[in-house]
């Protein structure tokens, strides 16, 4: 079956940090993770068609992750169950300077994944290709499959979409700033946020981060700047701020997921620029109001009730 989204990248079966308990006790919420996922799932609540490329095993997370595809309507027709290596897996923990990562993903079933294993014809049969430095950072081989998929795709002439997401315990900064801003450079539309651009160019203000990445060719670019709204800039010259929503955040979680997810769901659905930034702003918020990647992903009514006068 044709997508409207065709995300590339890991899964990881998540545990999350909850609040202190009283008897002293550290307690983790088990749950869904892996950036291109999440946001598979977040384009699916708003109301489009989305599909997943990548590997799992053959091990009961990675039957968790099938299981939690179905639910959510993910098509799972170009995800590869391995018997041979394993699911990923990630705790989530939280303090006064935010929420940290632990990943456990070395020689995963993703990270395996190859130029051999992309799904030629399912990712000229989508309308966008999306796919995260994450994806790339795994292993060389599957940097090497997502520029093989973006090949496909603009050949085809599918759109790209990029976020940088970046993660520098898996690759040193030097090789995250080239790879990335290759794939930026043959992509339509780019998510990076202010702290990761910060990390690979040395710039601070949204307004130079947008206008590094327009100059690699990037048409579109929407800086995430978390409690701080975004800022979107195009290279026709359209410059537009979304200002942050006034909401109870708990945990920010997968929330640039849902942004991504969320304006390429509008996009699909016809919104212009301004509009699915806008859009996404707000789910981005929204997600934050709960633990975990996926459970706070909102659906599309939830978001048009935020954005109601």
């Amino acid at each position: 079956m044709a997508v409207d989204i065709l995300s590339m990248g890991e899964p990881m079966l998540e545990f999350n940090q909850l609040p202190a308990q009283d008897d002293g006790r550290v307690l983790f919420l088990q749950g869904h993770g892996g950036d291109t996922s999440n946001a598979a799932i977040a384009a699916s609540r708003q109301g489009v068609r989305a599909g997943y490329v990548t590997a799992i095993g053959q091990d009961a997370a990675g039957d968790s992750f099938m299981e939690l595809w179905a639910r959510e309507g993910i098509d799972t027709s170009t995800v590869i169950r391995s018997p041979d290596a394993p699911t990923a897996v990630y705790f989530v923990t939280h303090d006064a300077k935010g929420h940290h990562f632990t990943f456990y993903r070395t020689g995963s079933a993703a990270a395996r994944y190859t130029p051999r294993d992309v799904p030629e014809k399912a990712i000229t049969e989508a309308k966008i290709l999306y796919a995260s430095g994450i994806s790339q950072a795994i292993s060389t081989t599957a940097a090497d499959a997502v520029f093989h998929a973006i090949a496909v795709a603009r050949k085809a002439g599918v759109k790209v979409a990029y976020d940088t997401n970046l993660r520098l315990r898996l690759w040193p900064p030097a090789r995250a700033k080239a790879v990335i801003d290759a794939a930026i450079a043959q992509a339509d539309m780019a998510f990076p946020s202010r702290e990761d651009a910060e990390a690979l160019t040395g710039l601070a203000d949204p307004d130079a981060i947008a206008d590094y990445y327009l100059r690699l060719g990037c048409p579109l670019v929407a800086v995430k700047c978390g409690a701080d709204g975004a800022l979107l800039a195009t290279g026709s010259g359209l410059r537009v701020r979304a200002t942050p929503h006034p909401v109870k955040a708990v945990d920010a979680t997968g929330a640039g997921d849902t942004f991504c997810g969320a304006f390429m769901a509008r996009t699909v659905l016809g919104d212009g620029p301004e509009e699915a930034l806008r859009y996404a702003n707000a789910a981005a918020a929204l997600s934050t109001t709960g633990y975990g990647a996926v459970a706070p992903i909102p659906s599309a009514e939830a978001v048009r009730a935020l954005l109601r006068p």
